[in-house]
């Protein structure tokens, strides 16, 4: 893909972008170089990491090379990127990209932050740690379209990729990285009815999973729209209309939508 690829901080989002380039021999190890904040992260990546990588402790010597790379990912949490300091490289700054995963960071802020680096800002979620992620990028000025598809790969192998304006985002985020924890919340509380109704809490989860897995391939592959599944299952008087009833009256459907504003603008405040 590249010579090589900086990789700046190496949580699990990190590690899930960059372990299928290896499974799948799309990118050497020895060309990934990766930096760290503390001694116990090196140590830990070190020891429990599946592949050996070029990795540096924060400030340690060796580690100015990161900046030697023309891609950079840039995987820190965003109250960490004060402590980010760009080092001047010889590379020619039409060839370094920066490519942002941090959550509410605009591309403003990363391009005054590292001003001899185009810069790319993404959004995934947390299915990405297991291939199945959804994931937004905003192209900053002047990116051509070989970088543009080298970004892709980068990403294409762990998720799904959606190109957007940066005003979308934020929208973006909250559906895609909050809806998750969301969707959690619903089984659990749909496995809590099972519980009330006298089911095992595990049969009851594995139930409502599997409702929903199934839900979401019917929806799929039939073309239905979800109201047209509703109907189809909603009868006169019978329980499903019942439930529905309640939901409505609790505003079931009116909380989602405020809850994923409310993230959207949560996420447009961190800018």
């Amino acid at each position: 893909m590249t010579s090589k690829i900086a990789v700046i901080g190496f949580g699990n989002i990190a590690k899930a972008i960059i372990t299928p380039l290896f499974d799948k021999k799309l990118l050497n190890p020895k060309d990934v170089y990766c930096l760290v904040n503390t001694k116990k992260s090196l140590e830990n990546i070190r020891k429990n990491y599946k592949y050996e990588i070029n990795i540096f402790q924060a400030n340690a010597k060796g580690s100015e090379i990161i900046w030697d790379c023309n891609v950079k990912l840039l995987s820190v949490k965003p109250q960490q990127l004060k402590d980010i300091i760009e080092l001047e490289n010889n590379n020619n700054n039409d060839t370094n990209l920066l490519v942002s995963i941090l959550a509410g960071v605009s591309l403003e802020k990363l391009i005054k932050r590292f001003p001899n680096h185009k810069c790319i800002r993404s959004v995934t979620n947390i299915p990405i740690t297991i291939g199945k992620g959804l994931t937004g990028i905003s192209w900053g000025d002047e990116i051509t379209e070989d970088q543009k598809e080298f970004v892709k790969r980068l990403f294409e192998n762990s998720s799904k990729i959606y190109e957007f304006p940066e005003d979308l985002l934020d929208i973006f985020l909250s559906v895609t990285s909050s809806g998750p924890a969301i969707v959690a919340l619903i089984i659990e509380a749909l496995s809590d009815g099972g519980l009330s109704g006298g089911l095992q809490k595990k049969l009851s989860e594995e139930l409502v999973m599997e409702m929903i897995l199934g839900t979401v391939s019917l929806i799929r592959e039939t073309n239905l729209t979800t109201a047209e599944l509703k109907n189809k299952v909603t009868s006169p008087g019978g329980t499903t209309i019942s439930a529905l009833r309640v939901l409505e009256s609790r505003g079931l459907r009116s909380a989602l939508i405020e809850a994923i504003v409310s993230a959207s603008n949560r996420s447009k405040e961190f800018r």
